[in-house]
């Protein structure tokens, strides 16, 4: 990780969980990590913990809705004008709402798809223009995907999100594909965990808490550090490997 030392990070859906704890390694090994969210508080006090513990990079935190075009290109200019441009970037922001594909509200798939696949691509495109322009030859565009993005639960609350995820999987091989055409070396990865223990149950199950307790109880989970874990390896790889795709699971995990 020396080589990234000092260099820009952004990292979006950075305020709790998966998202919170790569912002806070990547800032453990020295990068300046642009950290975003809707909800900036938890990433300014995640940033006063970073400070506190002496870490030789640092987070700034950043306010934006990346269902919001506007925003996320707001966003990308502030990070020009702060620190030139971005070296790394880390989609990690997603959601999953409970809209079943037969009785589903046609608001929440578009939510859905506003934020797990067009802010997605928003932050990507932007990234690239940024390296691009700064020709920066050796940047890495990490999507944190879902091991939904390989393979269709029975579950209908969770088909539409499946979707999304899916159109992830085919977005990372798309960009690898259009950066080998760029004769570039920057590098697309996608990194697909299955249950990891975080908020992210809680919000899915927001009606029934109970569940998603029990969801978590159910099997020993994945932790948010493990998923912080295949980030570093992945930017720790030599200049001529290319990771695709990162399958992580719990080992007691049926799916």
């Amino acid at each position: 990780m020396d080589r990234w030392k000092g260099r820009v990070a952004l990292v979006t859906g950075a305020s709790v969980g998966i998202g919170a704890a790569i912002a806070k390694s990547l800032v453990q090994h020295g990068m300046k990590v642009v950290g975003c969210a809707r909800n900036v508080e938890q990433i300014e006090n995640l940033a006063a913990e970073c400070v506190s513990s002496g870490f030789s990079g640092t987070l700034f935190p950043y306010k934006c809705d990346l269902s919001v075009e506007d925003e996320v290109l707001s966003m990308f200019s502030w990070i020009k004008v702060q620190h030139q441009g971005i070296d790394v970037c880390i989609n990690n922001a997603g959601l999953a709402l409970t809209e079943p594909l037969l009785s589903g509200k046609t608001s929440g798939w578009k939510t859905m798809m506003d934020v797990n696949v067009i802010g997605l691509s928003v932050c990507t495109r932007e990234a690239y223009q940024s390296m691009k322009e700064r020709k920066v030859d050796d940047g890495h565009i990490i999507n944190i995907n879902s091991i939904c993005g390989h393979r269709v639960i029975n579950n209908a609350d969770a088909h539409f999100y499946t979707a999304s995820k899916y159109a992830v999987t085919a977005l990372t091989e798309g960009l690898r594909q259009e950066l080998r055409e760029a004769k570039t070396h920057i590098r697309a990865t996608c990194i697909s965990p299955g249950l990891v223990e975080t908020e992210f149950a809680y919000r899915f199950f927001s009606q029934n808490p109970e569940i998603a307790e029990a969801t978590y109880k159910s099997i020993k989970c994945l932790q948010a550090a493990d998923i912080t874990d295949a980030v570093v390896y992945v930017l720790s790889a030599p200049s001529h490997v290319q990771i695709g795709d990162i399958e992580i699971t719990p080992v007691e995990q049926m799916m």
